[in-house]
């Protein structure tokens, strides 16, 4: 079966996706920055694809059979708004963002019944592209994860209650991203010490397994760098989701405040994050002083 793809959010998970997909389906994307400055760098991101940029959100749903919703977390709620009053029986919504339980629901609410699917994305999209884990949930769950699969998704049933597998993704999310800005705290300071070498060496000794002698603590520090302001928000909604089961969240709020904080001092640096390709977190920290 030959799908109708839309992205909406075409960005670093959203042009991943898109682009392989295009390979065997016809693909359409749409994205704000359509509308932007960033138009030009945009659209010749979408032709390198093999991917159509559509003139509108309506365009880019109208005729679509699944239309993905890969946008940032505080946007999430406007596109799914945008989107449910325009969407039909036999399309399906696929929220991909990283949201709360709670906002998943609300996001539901603007869509006739069977329309919204629930996706928990459960790792990085690179360098696993599309077999990147996918979590479905929701009342459709069952039946899209065998289409997912079909497309060559790595797609796997989680629960019919919708907010279920959002709760995996963002209790997760309480351990990824904060073991992210605690790295990125430690090793910042270590180095201002002159004793990262010795800080490393240690957590290897403890942690042996998780490779702090190697590219650990360098991938987790680039993901700060790179997405810490987008990961930041997606935080804000990991402290909606402990505070809806009444468990407090001052790790988490702390790091919501910790992973929006480097690339904000890189900004009042002028340093941009693909200007420092191959990523070296050291040269970064030393810069920043």
């Amino acid at each position: 079966m030959t799908e109708k793809i839309t992205f909406i959010g075409y960005g670093e998970a959203g042009g991943i996706l898109a682009a392989d997909l295009a390979k065997n389906h016809p693909v359409i994307v749409w994205d704000c920055k359509l509308d932007g400055a960033e138009r030009e760098t945009m659209l010749d991101k979408a032709r390198r694809a093999g991917v159509r940029a559509a003139a509108s959100l309506a365009e880019a749903i109208e005729n679509a059979t699944l239309i993905f919703s890969t946008v940032t977390a505080d946007s999430a709620l406007d596109v799914a708004q945008q989107s449910g009053a325009r969407l039909r029986e036999g399309q399906f919504f696929l929220d991909l963002n990283s949201v709360a339980p709670e906002t998943k629901r609300q996001a539901a609410a603007f869509f006739l019944p069977g329309i919204f699917v629930e996706v928990a994305v459960m790792a990085p999209v690179p360098p696993a592209r599309l077999r990147t884990p996918l979590l479905i949930g929701g009342p459709q769950a069952q039946h899209l994860t065998s289409r997912l699969q079909g497309l060559g998704l790595k797609a796997q049933f989680g629960d019919a209650t919708l907010g279920k597998v959002s709760a995996v993704k963002m209790c997760r999310s309480v351990i990824i991203k904060g073991l992210e800005a605690l790295t990125t705290e430690c090793l910042f300071a270590a180095r201002q010490y002159g004793v990262e070498k010795d800080v490393l060496a240690a957590l290897h000794a403890s942690f042996p397994s998780l490779g702090w002698n190697g590219a650990f603590p360098g991938y987790l520090i680039s993901r700060v760098a790179q997405h810490g302001i987008r990961r930041s928000q997606e935080m804000e909604e990991v402290v909606k989701t402990l505070r809806e089961v009444g468990t407090g969240a001052v790790m988490s709020q702390a790091t919501a405040t910790s992973q929006r904080q480097l690339p904000q001092k890189m900004a009042t640096k002028g340093l941009v994050y693909c200007h420092q390709e191959p990523f070296d977190w050291q040269t970064l920290a030393d810069e920043l002083q």
